[in-house]
């Protein structure tokens, strides 16, 4: 099959497309070919050697899949051959023709492959940080980093559960904001006064999606630091005394893979793809995902 792949750390130019063998599902797991693969924030980094989960080089790349199972493992009975399902590459190799799934779940059916694409580390991140947070009918949460993947994706989570959502982002993206059901909030300086004249009685909690240096804020604003968790400034975390979540630690919410059909098809979510890219040109979507500013999703188009 042909995949993604990259031999030494480095900017997007380590990326190469080669052949590796077909992949196998092992018991539980099943196959799918491929239609299209989503980028997240986590590749770049780990494609930069920043992070490594103890792989080794030479590594590939990708985690988002969508596409049509065509093999089963052993002991699956929950999915046939044929059947179009999305999830998280067992082995990070979701950029390729093939990939292998344990964590999976139905393409709900207003979605196309693209769409479905871009869900599952969203949901499964965004799902995660607001159970942490205990988000629930009332809670008045603030998100820091409202427009990217999983901003949008907690916005509109949150508001599903029946939260008021302040969402922080640039001024450029209050519209958006308020189209997901946030009230949107310009980020930078004086944000906090910002957030308070929203919310005079205070935010319940508060969730950090883009790293951005202010914990600070975000602690006081919530009423201390275990009102707080951050999906993206593990330094902060430490210095303030802010929960990091971290799936490999914490537990993980792929939970919401199964259930987020069901918003989908009610209209109350929708993620949307900023832009898609064939396979060959995944290093151009590395550079547009380093260069920030992603309103929604990035996606490669396998077939």
């Amino acid at each position: 099959m042909r995949a993604a792949q990259f031999s030494r750390y480095g900017d997007p130019d380590v990326l190469e497309i080669v052949d590796l063998p077909d992949p196998h599902p092992g018991p539980g797991q099943v196959r799918i070919a491929v239609h299209a693969a989503g980028i997240n924030a986590t590749e770049p980094k780990l494609r930069r050697g920043e992070l490594s989960f103890g792989a080794e080089l030479p590594q590939t790349t990708g985690r988002d899949v969508a596409g049509v199972v065509d093999e089963l493992g052993d002991g699956v009975t929950d999915v046939a051959v044929g059947d179009r399902l999305f999830g998280i590459s067992d082995d990070g190799a979701g950029a390729a023709e093939l990939a292998l799934l344990t964590f999976r779940a139905p393409i709900p059916r207003s979605l196309g492959f693209v769409d479905a694409a871009g869900l599952p580390c969203a949901l499964e991140t965004a799902s995660r940080g607001l159970d942490q947070l205990g988000v629930g009918d009332g809670t008045v949460l603030l998100v820091n980093g409202a427009t990217g993947g999983i901003g949008s994706t907690a916005v509109q989570l949150a508001a599903a559960r029946g939260a008021r959502v302040i969402g922080a982002a640039s001024a450029a993206n209050a519209t958006y904001l308020r189209l997901l059901g946030a009230e949107p909030v310009t980020y930078g300086d004086g944000m906090a006064d910002r957030v308070r004249a929203l919310a005079p009685d205070a935010v319940d909690v508060a969730l950090d999606v883009a790293g951005s240096g202010v914990l600070g804020d975000l602690v006081a604003l919530a009423g201390g630091a275990e009102n707080v968790v951050t999906l993206a400034d593990f330094a902060g975390a430490e210095e303030h005394g802010v929960h990091f979540s971290n799936g490999f630690v914490d537990g993980h919410g792929f939970a919401a893979l199964a259930t987020v059909g069901e918003l989908v098809e009610a209209g109350r979510f929708w993620l949307p793809v900023d832009r898609t890219f064939p396979l060959d040109r995944i290093a151009d979507a590395h550079r547009v995902s380093e260069q920030g500013h992603v309103r929604g999703r990035l996606v490669l188009v396998v077939r």
